[in-house]
């Protein structure tokens, strides 16, 4: 099941799978709290074991006015590779796609881009380097 959750119901994902090691405060994101940044968590039996968020914003890199970007999208390390990333991803595009928009873009790891490709989305550009957490790739899907 895919319901609405709160900021802090995220960390319980984000803490693990992106920052491990690292104290919570750093599982904040710029922009989460604005009212137009919706989180999103799947739940098996209760246990929340992914999450996802969509931010209104406008990346300068593509021409369409209605875009959202991703963020801190994960999923437990036991529920990986389950299906769980997809069935967020397209909730995620519905949602979106309600909400009148018309791009999806995202900093994906290196490590994420096959996941990314599998479900049609384009790596724009050469790699670059987030500080503190790696080399990443700006992705997008029209939808």
């Amino acid at each position: 099941m895919i319901k609405e959750i709160t900021t802090a119901q995220t960390y319980l994902v984000r803490q693990p799978v992106l920052r491990p090691g690292k104290s919570i405060e750093f599982c904040y994101f710029d922009g989460d709290d604005l009212p137009t940044t919706k989180h999103y968590g799947f739940f098996i039996k209760k246990k929340l074991v992914g999450v996802i968020t969509l931010k209104f914003i406008k990346n300068n890199n593509f021409i369409c006015e209605q875009q959202y970007q991703i963020r801190g999208m994960a999923v437990l390390e036991n529920y990986q590779k389950k299906g769980v990333g997809a069935r967020l991803l397209q909730y995620a595009e519905n949602i979106i796609q309600q909400n009148g928009g018309h791009l999806i873009w995202f900093n994906a790891r290196i490590t994420a881009i096959n996941f990314y490709k599998t479900n049609n989305y384009i790596t724009v550009g050469k790699p670059f380097e987030i500080v503190d957490i790696g080399a990443h790739y700006l992705m997008h899907k029209i939808i």
